[in-house]
């Protein structure tokens, strides 16, 4: 028996709560994993609290991401002991997630932990830090440079925004951080923010260009909040985007493309290929210690992620949520 946050959705309703389980009753896989820590991203509030289409079908074990020990396997890359992450593929939407004390899954969605990294860590950052720094690597590849000017981070006081404020910052860039919670603009120069933005001067329909004012930026928004990012980067710029918080929507022109040249990335963490996982999480383990990241992360155990995830959706959270399943 192990422990889990189950989603069901029947005639009685929808609802998430703590749950035991048996072990037969795990999904297919070639590899069973004991895990360790989890993490409460977005996603899997909008699966938990159910404002959001993500649960594709039920009983569903949300948690899109997690850090643990293999238990079992039939995949010839892990053997019994190995430290493993998991990001994505579907896991915590159509396929039992990590929000338990054990997962089974492909052992083709595993990556080795990085030696230098603690499970703990691994999951300070979870797919949010991932996500952030597939955000700063496509920027760099664009050849954005710290010299080029400020590069805008939005949703600033959530996961993947408090990460990228402190890669860029660690990196030598200098990073405008734009938030709701303008109460918060101490903590967000701590980790490495140099100007804080009122969320609101860029949430609402503006002109299809406008100043240039970044050279680059990391959004995880959408909507209106992504067309006026685009209509202010510089010329020759770029925007990676990951997020649509604000909307699916895209209501802007095709101006800064044409007239700026500017480039728009589409960030995609949920299938990347493993080398470009492997790479994206050594460079986490280089780049932030986990003396850094303390600051910006809170544990709970898997009791509390419900009541969590309804705070995560009303926006009173900020940083990163570690789930220690065993707690």
């Amino acid at each position: 028996m192990f422990k889990a946050v189950l989603i069901e959705n029947d005639d009685q309703g929808y609802r998430a709560a703590l749950t035991e389980l048996a072990e037969d009753r795990l999904p297919a896989g070639d590899v069973t994993v004991d895990v360790v820590y989890s993490t409460l991203n977005y996603k899997d509030g909008l699966a938990i609290t159910g404002k959001g289409p993500i649960a594709r079908s039920f009983p569903m074990v949300p948690g899109i991401d997690f850090v643990g020990v293999v238990r079992g396997s039939e995949h010839p890359d892990f053997r019994t002991g190995d430290k493993v992450i998991l990001n994505g593929w579907g896991v915590g939407e159509s396929h039992w997630g990590g929000l338990a004390q054990k997962a089974r899954v492909k052992g083709d969605w595993l990556i080795p932990l990085p030696p230098k990294m603690s499970a703990r860590c691994a999951m300070m950052l979870g797919t949010a830090g991932y996500t952030a720094m597939l955000c700063v690597s496509a920027l760099e590849k664009h050849g954005i440079s710290p010299g080029d000017g400020d590069v805008l981070v939005t949703g600033a006081n959530g996961g993947v925004g408090s990460v990228a404020i402190m890669l860029l910052s660690k990196l030598g860039y200098k990073v405008v951080a734009a938030t709701g919670r303008t109460q918060e603009s101490r903590h967000l120069e701590n980790i490495g923010a140099s100007e804080i933005l009122d969320r609101n001067s860029i949430s609402k329909p503006g002109k299809p260009l406008q100043k240039e004012r970044w050279s680059a930026a990391i959004d995880s928004v959408g909507s209106h909040t992504l067309a006026n990012i685009c209509a202010g980067v510089k010329s020759d710029g770029a925007v990676a985007a990951c997020g649509m918080a604000q909307g699916l929507d895209f209501p802007a022109s095709v101006a800064p493309f044409i007239l700026r040249g500017v480039t728009l990335y589409g960030i995609n963490s949920v299938t990347r290929p493993k080398a470009e996982r492997v790479l994206a999480w050594d460079r986490l383990a280089s780049l932030l210690p986990e003396t850094m990241l303390e600051p910006m992360a809170a544990t709970i155990g898997l009791s509390s992620v419900p009541i969590y995830a309804e705070k995560l959706m009303a926006g009173e959270l900020r940083g990163r949520v570690v789930v220690d399943v065993n707690k």
